[in-house]
């Protein structure tokens, strides 16, 4: 792969990670990404529109799709929707990650994930390996707080917590470190719209 194929981040840099199926993306992705820079003081935020997600049984729409339609909503130029894990060859996270930070080592690297998926973090393949790479910024979901901070990840990981009022200090954090925010909570969720869009498509189909 040459690097003219690669997002373009500067030695010093703080790049969140943001990864996921974006099936489809959706105003929750832009309003946790937006916490995301401004509490972690974050330079910029890469979306990873995945191939495919293993915990989830059903298929996502077309990747190409995908990224189109993730770089519709998402208008900040802090943030660049990448499908950098279809030219890495990559599906399991803690790959992305190496092969990341191999490519970029002088960049500061901050994995983004919601408060629902610290809840599950334990069945990520490898997950201790990612949190001893980098420094994890947690986002608020509505219903998954009380989950997320007795969750097994939590427990484990205790002792590399930061308190909220030191977010900033995350992404320059020797890891293990994460930090979990709080703030305004959006309730959009891609499943939701996922079956809107099926509810549409079978009444527009019924009304033939």
């Amino acid at each position: 792969m040459m690097r003219h194929d690669l997002p373009l981040a500067l030695p010093g840099m703080t790049v969140g990670l943001l990864g996921g199926s974006f099936d489809p993306a959706h105003a929750g992705h832009v309003h946790i990404t937006e916490m995301a820079l401004r509490r972690f003081r974050l330079d910029r935020v890469w979306w990873l529109v995945s191939p495919g997600n293993p915990l989830k049984q059903h298929g996502p729409a077309p990747l190409a799709e995908r990224i189109d339609e993730a770089r519709r909503i998402m208008q900040d130029p802090r943030v660049i929707v990448t499908g950098i894990e279809g030219q890495l060859h990559t599906r399991m996270t803690a790959d992305t990650i190496a092969a990341l930070q191999r490519l970029y080592p002088l960049v500061n690297f901050v994995w983004l994930m919601g408060a629902d998926n610290l809840a599950q973090f334990d069945r990520w393949d490898r997950w201790q390996e990612i949190a001893a790479r980098v420094p994890i910024g947690v986002i608020a979901r509505p219903g998954w707080m009380m989950a997320a901070r007795s969750s097994r990840t939590a427990r484990i990981l205790r002792d590399a917590r930061l308190p909220e009022e030191r977010a900033s200090e995350l992404a320059r954090a020797t890891p293990p470190a994460w930090c979990m925010i709080n703030g305004p909570l959006n309730m959009l969720s891609s499943t939701a719209l996922r079956a809107a869009r099926l509810r549409a498509a079978k009444m527009k189909g019924g009304q033939r």
